[in-house]
C-alpha cells in the first residue's frame, strides 16, 4: 500500500472514530438523561444505580473513541489503534449495553455480558498504551 493510500486509510479511521465517539457521547448523555428523570421512581434504587454505572463507563469509552481518533490521526499506520477502537465500541456494546438492558428488564443473568465489555475495555487501553509507546 503506497502511502498516500495509507493517509487515505488512515484519515478514514480517524472520521469514523470521532464521529462513533461523538455519537456515543451524545448517546451517553442522552441515557443519563433518561434514567435521573425517566427513570426515577420507575424502577429500584439498585437499578437506577446499575443505569448510572453504564452511562458512565459508557461516557468514559466514548470520550476514549475520541482519543483513539485523535491518537490515529498522528500515525502513518492506525492498525492498532484501530484494534482498540473497535475493542472500546464493543466494550460500550457489551458492558454499558447490557446494564442498561439489566436495568430495565432486571433479568440477573444479562449481568454476565458485562464482564465481557470490561475486558473488552482493558485490553482496548493496553493497546492504546503499548501504541503510544511504540509510536508515539
Amino acid at each position: 500500500m503506497r502511502y498516500d493510500d495509507k493517509r487515505k486509510a488512515g484519515d478514514l479511521i480517524v472520521k469514523l472514530f470521532l464521529i462513533l465517539g461523538a455519537v456515543n457521547a451524545m448517546l451517553a448523555v442522552a441515557l443519563g438523561a433518561f434514567g435521573a428523570h425517566g427513570l426515577e421512581g420507575k424502577i429500584p434504587e439498585k437499578y437506577l444505580q446499575i443505569w448510572q454505572t453504564g452511562v458512565q463507563y459508557h461516557m468514559y469509552h466514548a470520550l476514549g473513541l475520541i482519543a483513539v481518533a485523535l491518537i490515529a490521526s498522528k500515525l502513518t499506520d492506525a492498525g492498532s489503534v484501530t484494534a482498540a477502537g473497535w475493542l472500546m465500541f464493543a466494550g460500550i456494546v457489551l458492558f454499558s449495553g447490557s446494564l442498561y438492558v439489566l436495568s430495565l428488564t432486571q433479568i440477573s443473568v444479562l449481568g454476565a455480558i458485562t464482564p465481557l465489555g470490561g475486558v473488552a475495555f482493558i485490553a482496548a487501553w493496553i493497546i492504546v498504551v503499548v501504541s503510544a509507546v511504540k509510536y508515539l
